[in-house]
């Protein structure tokens, strides 16, 4: 076997609703698939999918993270803060060699990060 790509990445999440809101915000449109009240998806133009599941109990561990591209993270973390997202220090761009990349949480408590490549 070998695994030739990513195709999804979801969150579990109690909200669906409102998280589903959320990320239409963030991610600047609605998902493509949805099953109210259990999941959302969206996906982007290079065919990766982003994902929020519903579970009745929160997990008792959050961890990882996803990665959304944008052209400037600056902008964008300045659009998202205008509609009231949380930040790591308040916003501030970490430069790496490799990126830019500001770090964001959604209203469950689930990591994203804003990120653009070199």
């Amino acid at each position: 076997m070998k695994v030739h790509g990513i195709d999804a990445v979801y969150y579990v999440v109690q909200d669906v609703g409102g998280l589903t809101q959320f990320y239409s915000d963030l991610l600047g449109s609605p998902p493509e698939t949805q099953w109210p009240g259990r999941l959302a998806e969206w996906t982007f133009a290079d065919g990766n999918s982003f994902g929020i599941y519903g579970l009745s109990e929160a997990p008792e561990v959050r961890s990882g993270s996803a990665m959304f591209a944008v052209d400037d993270v600056a902008q964008a973390v300045a659009e998202a803060k205008a509609r009231g997202v949380k930040f790591s220090d308040d916003g501030e761009i970490t430069d790496t060699p490799v990126c830019h990349m500001a770090f964001g949480e959604d209203p469950e408590g689930n990591q994203f990060i804003l990120h653009r490549r070199k």
